[in-house]
């Protein structure tokens, strides 16, 4: 997958598009697995927890952020601050080969 823990990325579908219009916001967790991106104040859902005096966990209603599909995100490029497209570059770093983010829309590459 092009992205990553950390990264900024701008939410492009779904029903917080509108919301999430012209911001970006950080990756909160990546599921490889599932295809999944969990991004910070993006697809905010409710769940209802008990309260666990023990972990010191108060019970009500919770809201957090739930898994929006990749294809639904782009990456923020650090140097143009544009939504864009993620390519790769393989180059020998001794006698290892590193593979590198790149923009598609300057060029930039793309550090965590």
């Amino acid at each position: 997958m092009s992205i990553r823990k950390g990264d900024l990325v701008r939410v492009m579908s779904g029903r917080d598009r509108e919301q999430m219009a012209n911001k970006t916001s950080r990756v909160l967790s990546v599921n490889a697995v599932n295809m999944t991106v969990t991004v910070e104040h993006a697809h905010m859902i409710k769940r209802h927890t008990r309260a666990n005096p023990s972990k010191n966990v108060k019970g009500g209603i919770v809201e957090k952020e739930a898994a929006i599909h990749v294809s639904n995100v782009m990456l923020v490029c650090p140097g143009c601050n544009k939504p864009t497209r993620v390519g790769h570059t393989v180059h020998m770093e001794g006698t290892h080969r590193v593979s590198t983010r790149v923009c598609k829309r300057c060029g930039v590459t793309i550090e965590k």
